[in-house]
């Protein structure tokens, strides 16, 4: 099933013949039942649970525009396309000023350009939901980083100590014969301590994950007895040389998710360098307009290269064909199917 019919979409109209206009043209592009809302209201109480908001500018209730501010506000925040009527251009920038994503002309257009503008839509959501991934990927290496260092302090400040602790602790018990029961007591209290001290340690030094268990009502510690992950094994090494921050983050991801070791580079000289080196792989860039090496930013890919070159473009993929790469992949960027693609490409 194509991704963009997986979309949930919300209708938002009072005019029963655009309603049913709108579900004959989803229903002939594949999607499944459009839910339908016909005043402000209940646009805003059954949006919560669509993707995409198809919505009307002149509502009984209402307009779109002072409508928009209260779909932005919906946790999920679905997708808005604006529907004007023919001439009302300014509406629809206004839509798109405040947060829009597309807008629609009720004309003879309709029907062709719905299900394209939802497929663009679609890709842009996508796309979003990757970075927010990418960020939380982010984090998640910015705290395993302040873990391995605080466990680097721990073990310089406290084993040494800790060790000495313990050689005293059993020194004293092996002429346990001069104490009283209570001294013994005492001492193998001290030792069992100073053993779960150590214990801890030792399960903080192999610490590879920054999972959480609650220790009191709104307070959480790092979960100790949780077991780390067995790293994905790796399809193979992967360069990466794309002038976007967010889209290499999100193409980094896909890939490391996919099973790749991942290497950013942000110069020309680097990519050159990292793509001739033995063992890559994959390389991905941006395409261009131009011919030859200009098709690559000034990158030429060797004849007798052993990676797969992947170049994302905007428009017009013929250059970075005719350049030598292996996958052309459009822009705007498709996360939904860039790893299949690709896989599909390098095993065939």
């Amino acid at each position: 099933m194509p991704e963009t019919t997986r979309l949930r979409v919300l209708a938002v109209d009072d005019d029963d013949a655009v309603l049913r206009l709108i579900e004959m043209v989803l229903i002939a592009a594949g999607f499944d039942a459009t839910r339908t809302a016909r005043t402000a209201k209940e646009a805003v109480e059954r949006a919560a649970d669509a993707d995409v908001v198809l919505l009307d500018y002149n509502l009984p209730d209402g307009n779109g525009i002072e409508l928009l501010p209260s779909l932005r506000t919906i946790p999920g925040q679905p997708s808005v396309i604006m529907i004007t009527a023919h001439g009302n251009e300014s509406i629809a920038a206004a839509a798109l000023r405040l947060g829009a994503e597309d807008y629609l002309v009720k004309d003879a257009s309709l029907a062709q350009l719905l299900p394209q503008v939802l497929e663009r839509v679609r890709r842009i959501r996508a796309v979003r939901e990757a970075l927010a991934a990418a960020e939380r990927d982010l984090v998640h290496a910015e705290r395993l980083a302040a873990i391995g260092q605080l466990n680097v302090t721990l073990h310089h400040t406290i084993n040494n100590p800790l060790m000495a602790a313990s050689a005293e602790a059993e020194l004293l018990l092996s002429d346990a014969a001069t104490f009283t029961p209570e001294q013994r007591e005492s001492l193998e209290t001290i030792r069992s301590a100073l053993k779960t001290i150590q214990e801890t340690l030792q399960r903080v030094s192999t610490l590879r994950h920054d999972k959480t268990a609650e220790y009191v009502e709104g307070v959480s510690m790092i979960d100790l007895s949780r077991r780390t992950q067995t790293a994905q094994l790796a399809l193979g090494e992967a360069v990466v040389f794309l002038p976007d921050e967010d889209l290499a983050r999100v193409v980094s991801l896909l890939l490391k998710h996919a099973g790749f070791s991942v290497e950013r580079v942000e110069r020309l000289e680097s990519l050159k360098a990292s793509a001739s080196r033995l063992g890559i792989n994959l390389v991905v860039l941006m395409g261009t307009a131009g011919d030859g090496a200009d098709a690559f930013g000034g990158f030429r890919p060797a004849a007798d290269r052993g990676y797969t070159l992947v170049a994302l473009v905007a428009g017009d993929g013929s250059a970075a064909r005719e350049g030598g790469a292996d996958l052309v992949v459009s822009l705007p960027f498709d996360p939904g199917t860039f790893v299949s693609e690709l896989l599909a490409r390098m095993k065939a």
